[in-house]
């Protein structure tokens, strides 16, 4: 994103310009997140998230590149390996929970930076590329967690990775065969765990990769905003840095306290009590579960309960991906000219009282039992989520009437008063 009134970087130091000169690091840098990158003034908190994710990244990068030098991908001894980890290894105890709570807590900021997309559309062009990536970014994440999932090779590991693989057979002809692949054999054992922390080790820096291609496709429409208006001129903006370095700054601090907090006093809150018994394939565990964070798709995965056409298994997998692919088509399923939720009396009624409602009750049915009512729960909220964004929509995308929007950024933040456009314009004129 270029504007004229953003500042250029111009290197004082002999040695920047040098750098300047011949690989312009630090120009990328300014351009990128600092004063010579205008943001628009009225962000909220919501637009923390984005920094938030990237930090737990790296965050998961660097503790799992430690574990894993300690970690034996080995079906005999990985149980063993994660408590010679927790006992052993100097300060390993912190790391694998740093790392454990740290998938917890990505998935957590994830999921807020989604659906703050949601409401206030920012699918929407010009940014329709930022989505998209995006949701490959889910994906990708969604892969690495699950494979996680299975290193520890504790009860709720072996189960959840058979009954997951166990998916692809539900796929006429060729299922089987890719289960078996996936596997490297006919049940989860040691070609499968060598398989998966091998994926594991590498799909993160897959992550990142696709992460700087989502900030670079940022970068060329800039940041949108709780309006949905855009930038039209110098009074709606203010440098990245230091207004939002300070305030991702003050976000950062208050994540790193809750975070720690779980870590150093609810280490095993959110994971499972099974996975500290080591796997047993002849002890198929009461109640078999995935993370906290894929619950809703393992909802809506149960929810079909018979054969029509074709069998129900292969219709829950089929409705769990799509459940997620869905997203992909946002931009052209949503075609109301006006962004923010902040502006769409109709939108904004059916996202709070509709759809944030039905995800908390897919979260719920997805950790019970795979009995009744929650199956049947599961069905109704399934059918709604559906029809959320297939039909509800593009029903209110072609019919509400928005409310009035404000003339600028500047206007929504200050008011209509006059002199707080015109007086910033004079000043630059000077």
């Amino acid at each position: 994103m270029s504007f004229p009134w953003a500042k250029n970087y111009e290197p004082v130091n002999p040695v920047m310009k040098f750098m300047d000169e011949k690989l312009p690091l630090p120009r990328l840098v300014y351009n990128a997140v600092g004063a010579g990158y205008p943001v628009p003034r009225n962000l909220s908190y919501f637009w923390n998230f984005g920094i938030l994710a990237g930090f737990c990244l790296v965050l998961q990068i660097v503790t799992g590149v430690v574990l894993a030098m300690h970690y034996a991908a080995n079906s005999g001894i990985a149980f063993n390996s994660v408590e010679h980890i927790m006992r052993d290894v100097n300060w390993g105890w912190m790391l694998r929970y740093m790392h454990a709570n740290g998938a917890s807590f990505f998935f957590l900021v994830i999921y807020i930076h989604i659906f703050r997309g949601f409401f206030y559309s920012s699918y929407k062009a010009p940014r329709e590329m930022i989505w998209l990536l995006g949701v490959v970014i889910f994906l990708l994440t969604m892969a690495t967690a699950f494979m996680g999932y299975v290193l520890p090779w504790g009860q709720m590991s072996f189960w959840g990775a058979k009954v997951i693989t166990g998916l692809f057979s539900a796929i006429p002809l060729v299922g089987e065969p890719i289960q078996i692949w996936l596997l490297g054999g006919f049940a989860p054992d040691n070609a499968a765990l060598n398989r998966f922390f091998s994926l594991h080790f590498m799909l993160p820096f897959v992550i990142l990769g696709v992460v700087i291609l989502h900030i670079w496709a940022l970068h060329i429409p800039g940041s949108s905003n709780p309006t949905g208006v855009e930038v039209k001129q110098e009074s709606d903006t203010v440098p990245f840095h230091p207004y939002y370095t300070a305030k991702d700054g003050f976000g950062l601090g208050v994540f790193l306290l809750i975070y720690f907090a779980f870590v150093f006093f609810f280490p095993n809150t959110l994971g499972h009590p099974d996975n500290y018994i080591e796997a047993n394939p002849l002890s198929t565990p009461a109640h078999i579960v995935p993370e906290w964070y894929f619950y809703p798709f393992y909802a809506i995965l149960r929810a079909f309960t018979f054969d029509f056409i074709i069998e129900a298994k292969l219709w829950g997998v089929l409705a769990m991906f799509s459940s997620i692919l869905v997203w992909f088509f946002l931009p052209w399923l949503d075609k109301s000219p006006v962004r923010s939720g902040h502006y769409r009396p109709m939108f904004r009624k059916f996202f709070w009282f509709g759809l944030i409602p039905c995800m908390a009750v897919l979260f719920y049915c997805g950790g019970a039992p795979a009995e009744e009512p929650y199956v049947m729960i599961s069905q109704i909220a399934t059918a709604y989520y559906f029809l959320h964004f297939l039909v509800i929509l593009p029903i209110i995308s072609s019919i509400e009437r928005p409310e009035p929007l404000p003339f600028s950024i500047t206007e929504a933040v200050l008011g209509s008063d006059d002199s707080a456009v015109i007086e910033p314009a004079a000043k630059a004129a000077e």
